[in-house]
């Protein structure tokens, strides 16, 4: 009875270790910044690799009359390219915090 006592506190000692990794890696999520662009960077997005959008760039030539449809389409292009970045940034750090545990090949965490 006392070595399954001692595996239980093991199990939930690396449980309590992973929750607060997780912890971590969630605060660094938000603190990495990437950056999407379209139009050849004349509009541009920022986020963090969480995907909390922080800034948006639009040069002022695309600001005319008549380039509405133009526009959005490249803001939504933009946005796409950084939520592409922010996500592989993710995967990255959640990488360095999974790489000692035993996931099976393509397991993602849920961020």
């Amino acid at each position: 009875m006392k070595d399954l006592n001692d595996l239980i506190a093991q199990a939930q000692s690396a449980a309590e270790t992973v929750q607060k990794q997780m912890a971590e890696a969630q605060a660094a999520l938000d603190k990495i910044e990437v950056e999407g662009a379209s139009g050849g960077g004349l509009v541009k997005v920022k986020a963090t690799a969480k995907g909390r959008v922080i800034g948006v760039d639009i040069d002022e030539s695309l600001l005319q009359p008549g380039e509405k449809q133009m526009l959005e389409d490249l803001v939504a292009a933009a946005f796409n390219d950084c939520r592409a970045k922010a996500d592989a940034a993710s995967q990255a750090e959640m990488g360095k915090m999974t790489q000692g545990l035993p996931l099976p090949p393509g397991f993602k965490l849920p961020f």
